[in-house]
C-alpha cells in the first residue's frame, strides 16, 4: 500500500498545477468569450471569466502522469484498464461542458454526453457491482441493472454538483470534502484505488479554490462541475466494489447529503411549478442562506460546516452496527429536513419583513 507521503505528492503536484493553470484558463476563456455575466439568479456582482474546470482537468492528468512513474502506484496503472477509463470518460465530460460554457447545448444533448462518459466508465470496470440497502441486504447486480444504476449514479452526482455550484468556492470545496470522507473510509480498509483518485480530486479542488474563494476571479463551469460529478461519482463506485466495504452505497449518500438534498427538492420544486428541470432558479440552500442575511463567505462557510459534519458521519458509519447505521441516517434527514425549512421560514420572514418596510418608506415619501 502507498505511503502518506506518496499520496501528499501527488496531491501537491494536482494542487500546484491546477492553481499554476488558472490565469492560463482565464485569459483563454476572456479570448474565446467564456465570461458570465451578474444577472439575478447569480450571485457575483462583475462579469468573470469560467471555464476553470479546463485546469482542473490538466492537474489532475498531470497528478496521474506523475504517479504513473512512481514505485509506489504500479499497482494502480499495471494491467488496468480503470484509469485509462477514467481519464477518456473526464475528457468526453470536460468536452461537452466546455461547448455547454461557450455556446449553451440543449439539456438532451448534455444527458447524453454525460450518458456517453459513464458508459466508458462502467466497460473500463467502474461500475456498481454491490447494491448495499441501508435497511436490508447487500444484492449482486447482473451487468444490465449494474450498467442501468450506474449510468443514473453519473448523471445524479453530476447534476447535483451542478445545481451546487452557485456560489463562489461552493461546488469545489463541497467536493473536497466529500472526497476526504471517501478517503479515510477507504484507508480503514486499505483500498488504495479509492485514496488515490480521491488525492487527485482534492488536488484538483485545492488549486482551484485559490481563485474561487469569495470573491471568485474564475468560475468552473459546466466544464469544471460536470468534471468533479462524474469523477467523484467515479471514485464513489470504485468504492462500491470492495467486498469488505459497509454501506458503501449510502457512505457517498450521507457525504454528499446537503447537494444531493438541494438537487432532489429542486428537481420537485420546478415539476410542482411546472418549470424545465434543468433550469436555474434561485430557491437553492445556498440562495436561502444569502436571504436570509448572511454574506457570501458567511454563506460559503456555513455550507462547508454542514457538509463537514455530513462527511464526518460518514466516516463514522464504518463502525457502528447496521441497525445503529439506518437510524442515523434516519436522524440526518429528520435533521436535514428541519435546516432547510427553517432557512425556507427565515427567507419568508425577511421578504415580508423587507416588503413592509419598503411600503413604510412610500408612505413617508
Amino acid at each position: 500500500m502507498p505511503s502518506i507521503a506518496a499520496y501528499g505528492v501527488v496531491l501537491a503536484v494536482v494542487t500546484l498545477t491546477t492553481g499554476v493553470g488558472i490565469p492560463i484558463v482565464r485569459r483563454l476563456a476572456v479570448r474565446l468569450g467564456a465570461v458570465v455575466r451578474p444577472d439575478d439568479r447569480r450571485v457575483h456582482a462583475r462579469p468573470t471569466p469560467t471555464l476553470g474546470g479546463l485546469a482542473m482537468l490538466v492537474g489532475f492528468l498531470v497528478g496521474m502522469a506523475v504517479a504513473w512513474r512512481m514505485h509506489a502506484f504500479t499497482s494502480i496503472f499495471d494491467g488496468n484498464t480503470e484509469p485509462l477509463g477514467l481519464v477518456i470518460a473526464a475528457v468526453i465530460i470536460l468536452v461537452v461542458g466546455t461547448i455547454d460554457d461557450l455556446r449553451e447545448v440543449s439539456a438532451p444533448a448534455k444527458v447524453s454526453g454525460i450518458v456517453v462518459a459513464a458508459s466508458v466508465l462502467v466497460f473500463s470496470g467502474i461500475s456498481m457491482l454491490l447494491l448495499r440497502i441501508p435497511f436490508g441486504g447487500t444484492f449482486i447486480l447482473d451487468p444490465n441493472w449494474s450498467y442501468l444504476i450506474s449510468v443514473l449514479w453519473v448523471l445524479g452526482m453530476t447534476n447535483a454538483i451542478n445545481l451546487i455550484d452557485g456560489l463562489d468556492g461552493l461546488a469545489s470545496g463541497v467536493v473536497a470534502i466529500a472526497c476526504a470522507a471517501l478517503w479515510f473510509t477507504a484507508r480503514l480498509h486499505a483500498d488504495f484505488y479509492v485514496m488515490f483518485f480521491a488525492s487527485l480530486l482534492i488536488g484538483a479542488c485545492a488549486g482551484f479554490l485559490r481563485w474561487n474563494f469569495p470573491p471568485a476571479s474564475v468560475f468552473m463551469g459546466d466544464t469544471g462541475s460536470q468534471f468533479l460529478g462524474l469523477t467523484l461519482a467515479a471514485v464513489s463506485l470504485l468504492e462500491n466494489r470492495k467486498g469488505t466495504a459497509v454501506l458503501t452505497l449510502l457512505l457517498p449518500l450521507v457525504a454528499l447529503g446537503v447537494p444531493l438534498a438541494d438537487s432532489a427538492l429542486a428537481f420537485v420544486r420546478r415539476l410542482v411549478k411546472r418549470q424545465h428541470v434543468f433550469r436555474g432558479d434561485t430557491s437553492h440552500v445556498h440562495h436561502q442562506l444569502l436571504a436570509v442575511g448572511l454574506s457570501t463567505r458567511a454563506a460559503l462557510f456555513s455550507m462547508w460546516a454542514l457538509c463537514a459534519f455530513f462527511g464526518l458521519i460518514a466516516v463514522l458509519l464504518e463502525w457502528l452496527p447496521r441497525n445503529w447505521s439506518a437510524l442515523l441516517v434516519t436522524v440526518l434527514g429528520a435533521v436535514l429536513f428541519v435546516v432547510l425549512e427553517l432557512l425556507r421560514t427565515l427567507r419568508r420572514v425577511r421578504t415580508a419583513d423587507d416588503a413592509a418596510a419598503s411600503r413604510r418608506d412610500s408612505r413617508r415619501r
